[in-house]
């Protein structure tokens, strides 16, 4: 795949405050890490042993195994970009198409193709860069990657190699032409990813647990998300999460041997797959096998809840880099970079804490500012003079509800933000009641109209007369001189049977405080 990496990304736990150096280095943007330390080990030849991590019944022991260590977490993202072409032919990708139907000599990386960048590319990697407080590098340039004897599939490092099986499962891991993993013999070559371009954020060791590690890659989907840059959908692949783990006993600077961990397709992935290789870790020192942990990938095995070996890790002598003939270097002004700058959208922090000021709750904040387009939407409906806190609830009760319910996003339902906030108004108003205003909602979302419109359709209007509700209120008593015997009494809770039927008798357009006043005025006078 066409890459760009972000290395790397200064955070705290829950929030997100991004500080990172650029540096040109292999033809792709690279930060320096501020960290003074860096990961180091050598590889080792002989096979870890096998270390069965002890099950629930045994956690007090291994949670106290585990409280002499600290664990030490990286994370690797990718994050496929949403630019209508490839990076570097004019070639379209699309999720799901059939094998092979978006490829071109260039994208195939046949002899004499010769690329075109696409210029979305940079533009995105510099919206992204800035967004996340990252100092650019005004000058880049490429390095060719080679790679002889493909050893895995590899859909961010290897373009073109993913392979699929005859009945369209993924293979797992390849040597030249020998298959493990009982592969089918039957399989083809699917190079439509070829070529797609991709941005790698590299943050730095600073995350201690697989929480927190989720957590930082829920806020980097949802800033890319913001930003539009990608559609951050992990189940497609779009954005993609390598985690690089080691432990080292509380107290000590220097760091352990890292583990590198792939195939995490969910946060919660994520965060289990953390914690197994920390408990693992943890039990190899232990037992005094810490020499055993050696620089390799492991992959996250969700049936089985561990992490195996996949390969050991290449160093960049592997890789062979050496400067690309074919594309010319990147220059950057600083007048393109202030452009993007100053086109930037509110991101999900600083949306939060704008929530916040608004007197919304943090269940609220939370809520409306995880999706992009729902906080779209709530802006607009409190923009077109809502209530804000009645727009929240109306958001994440009844139409959430909904949408959950059909299957859809907050873009589908054909109810506009300025249609809620007329909804809003007009109960406020006392135009229609709550009830009224739930029966409107839910046609307006599924069918769409005007709330002003459905209310003269259906003569919803809310009776506000008092001596109308009067007139109604004297005909349920006179019919229901046993209940009101009961209520005089001593069994009040017969005022709910009261209102009910009067409303009943509107057709629930009575005003309900004007009905429950004059009601109990009724119920309570002396007969």
């Amino acid at each position: 795949m066409a890459s760009t990496m972000f290395r790397t990304i200064q955070i705290h736990p829950f929030l997100i405050r991004p500080a990172a150096l650029f540096r040109r280095r292999n033809g792709v943007f690279y930060c320096t890490m501020k960290s003074t330390q860096t990961q180091t080990a050598t590889q080792e030849k002989q096979q870890p042993p096998k270390v069965k991590v002890p099950q629930h019944s045994q956690s007090k022991t291994l949670d106290k195994i585990a409280k002499d260590y600290e664990a030490i977490i990286g994370i690797e993202t990718h994050v496929q970009l949403s630019t209508l072409t490839k990076a570097f032919c004019s070639c379209p990708y699309n999720y799901g198409s059939q094998p092979n139907t978006s490829i071109c000599p260039v994208c195939m990386g046949l002899p004499g193709a010769l690329p075109i960048l696409n210029s979305k590319v940079i533009e995105f990697a510099v919206k992204l860069g800035l967004a996340l407080n990252c100092k650019l590098s005004l000058n880049s340039k490429f390095d060719r990657k080679q790679k002889f004897g493909i050893t895995r599939v590899h859909m961010e490092e290897d373009a073109g190699k993913l392979l699929h099986s005859g009945n369209g499962d993924y293979s797992q891991a390849i040597t030249s032409l020998t298959f493990n993993y009982n592969c089918p013999k039957s399989f083809r070559v699917d190079l439509n990813r070829a070529g797609v371009p991709l941005l790698e954020i590299v943050s730095e060791p600073d995350m201690r647990t697989g929480i927190e590690a989720a957590e930082y890659a829920a806020e980097l989907q949802r800033v890319v998300r913001y930003l539009g840059v990608s559609n951050g959908n992990m189940q497609e692949g779009s954005l993609r999460c390598d985690v690089n783990v080691s432990i080292r006993p509380i107290g000590q600077l220097e760091f352990g041997t890292k583990v590198e961990i792939k195939n995490l397709n969910s946060f919660s992935s994520i965060n289990r797959a953390i914690d197994f290789e920390i408990s693992r870790q943890a039990v190899l020192h232990s037992q005094g096998q810490g020499d055993q942990i050696v620089q390799e990938t492991r992959l996250w095995e969700e049936g089985a809840q561990k992490t195996v070996t996949m390969r050991k890790k290449e160093g960049l002598a592997d890789y062979r880099y050496f400067p690309e003939p074919d594309l010319p270097e990147v220059i950057l002004t600083q007048e393109y970079v202030d452009s993007i700058q100053s086109s930037l959208p509110e991101l999900p922090e600083m949306k939060r804490r704008r929530y916040e000021t608004m007197g919304l709750s943090m269940q609220d904040v939370l809520f409306l500012a995880n999706d992009v387009n729902v906080a779209d939407y709530f802006d607009a409906t409190i923009s077109s003079g809502a209530d804000i806190k009645s727009s929240a609830n109306w958001i994440m009760g009844d139409i959430a509800a909904y949408m959950k319910n059909e299957k859809v996003s907050i873009n589908d339902i054909k109810l506009s933000a300025q249609e809620l906030a007329e909804l809003i108004a007009s109960i406020k108003g006392g135009t229609i009641s709550g009830k009224i205003g739930k029966e409107i909602l839910f046609e307006l979302l599924a069918k769409g109209g005007t709330v002003k419109g459905l209310i003269e359709e259906k003569d919803l209007v809310q009776i506000t007369d008092p001596a109308e509700i009067e007139k109604m209120i004297d005909k349920v008593i006179s019919e229901n001189p046993k209940q009101l015997e009961q209520y005089r009494g001593g069994k009040t809770k017969l005022q709910g049977f009261f209102a009910g039927q009067v409303m009943k008798l509107s057709k629930g357009k009575a005003n309900p405080g004007l009905l429950n006043k004059i009601l109990m005025e009724k119920l309570n006078a002396k007969s």
